[in-house]
């Protein structure tokens, strides 16, 4: 069973990997001025959602299946992304909103926060696909 919840993991994480990415490129696209504020801001939004979902599954997996040392390091990352998804002020499109993302330095923080998850999400792929090769070696 344990194998089942960490092959689970690992292709989520893998998701969550290529989602961080096309997060970044797209961000990245934003500041380079090849697509404008309203298109990025629609193609980021449409990703927010299976991202949180996502996440929140996993956090909730290895909490069911008492994996606390993993599900503590998880938790942060979801609480994060649920409170980013509940604080959207009425008025805007969704977490990346156009009008906004150049106002304050939005932009440069929404880059760093998609390389800070790149990075958590690297170090949970070896993390889940060590933990899987030790729960197939066990059973």
């Amino acid at each position: 069973m344990e194998a089942v919840v960490f092959v689970f993991s690992l292709i989520d994480c893998c998701v969550l990997i290529f989602l961080s990415v096309y997060f970044i490129i797209t961000l990245s696209d934003l500041e380079c001025d090849y697509i404008n504020a309203r298109a990025c801001c629609s193609k980021l939004n449409k990703w927010v959602i299976p991202e949180l979902v996502g996440h929140t599954v996993v956090t909730a997996l290895m909490l069911i299946s008492l994996h606390w040392f993993i599900f503590l390091l998880n938790l942060p990352v979801a609480t994060w992304n649920i409170y980013r998804f509940i604080t959207v002020p009425s008025g805007n499109m969704g977490v990346f909103d156009p009008t906004e993302i150049h106002n304050r330095g939005q932009l440069k923080s929404h880059m760093k926060e998609a390389m800070i998850k790149l990075g958590f999400h690297l170090l949970c792929f070896f993390m889940y696909l060590y933990s899987m090769i030790l729960a197939l070696i066990n059973d």
